[in-house]
């Protein structure tokens, strides 16, 4: 009962209380079923300075993945392979992850996390390039969820390949849109947090998105591309 409250608290408290619960409740999901795998893959995002998507995030996509029964995700920036783990633990068993990376170096240690967190070899292909030289070469409408976390000052390209990509009914989800507490600051208006908020906008007066802005990690802007 005391821990129950104590959630109550919580939830009802102030925004960053309650946006700081709310990725505390994906962590313990996460933490429930959690591999080594998992745990092996954010250390070597660590190591190499990579920001790697955060516990609550990751239950989000896991969640996203397995609303929409995807059996065919492209993601944009595979790093060390900790978001492609959650992608694939909510996809259908057969469902197949292609992932894009600049760095070739990156996609091996994901292609070791998602061997040792038990996904069959089949079940992620690895494309190393960069991503819109990548992209177009995708197949239109074949896709049921996009997730970008890549160069955030080419989201907006993203964008436009993903609306192409994916099929109706289909999910884009960008990471990381408050640019590390930046997008809102007035004062700090690096390109980077320019091209977000110009698509902040381009989703929200899309005539073909229904978008929500979820408040885990750092912020996870997400869209149903609905029929025209």
């Amino acid at each position: 009962m005391r821990r129950r409250r104590g959630q109550e608290r919580a939830i009802t408290g102030n925004r960053q209380t309650s946006w700081a619960f709310a990725d505390a409740y994906g962590a313990e999901l996460v933490e429930n079923a959690e591999t080594a795998a998992l745990r092996w893959a954010r250390e070597r995002a660590q190591e190499a300075g990579l920001r790697s998507v955060s516990p609550g995030t990751g239950a989000a996509l896991r969640l996203l993945a397995a609303t929409v029964d995807a059996k065919a995700v492209a993601e944009i920036g595979t790093g060390t392979g900790v978001s492609g783990i959650h992608l694939l633990d909510g996809m259908r068993p057969d469902g197949v992850l292609t992932t894009v990376d600049i760095e070739p170096e990156r996609q091996q240690f994901a292609r070791q996390a998602f061997r040792a967190a038990g996904f069959a070899g089949n079940r992620a292909r690895f494309i190393p390039g960069h991503a819109l030289e990548v992209l177009p070469r995708l197949a239109d409408g074949g896709y049921d969820l996009v997730f970008c976390d890549g160069d955030r000052v080419e989201c907006l390209d993203y964008l436009g390949e993903s609306l192409r990509l994916l099929r109706t009914g289909g999910l884009v989800c960008f990471e990381g849109v408050f640019a590390d507490g930046r997008t809102v600051d007035s004062s700090a208006q690096p390109a980077e947090v320019l091209k977000l908020r110009e698509l902040l906008r381009a989703v929200r007066e899309s005539t073909i998105l229904v978008p929500s802005l979820l408040p885990v990690g750092d912020g996870l802007l997400c869209a149903v591309k609905r029929g025209q």
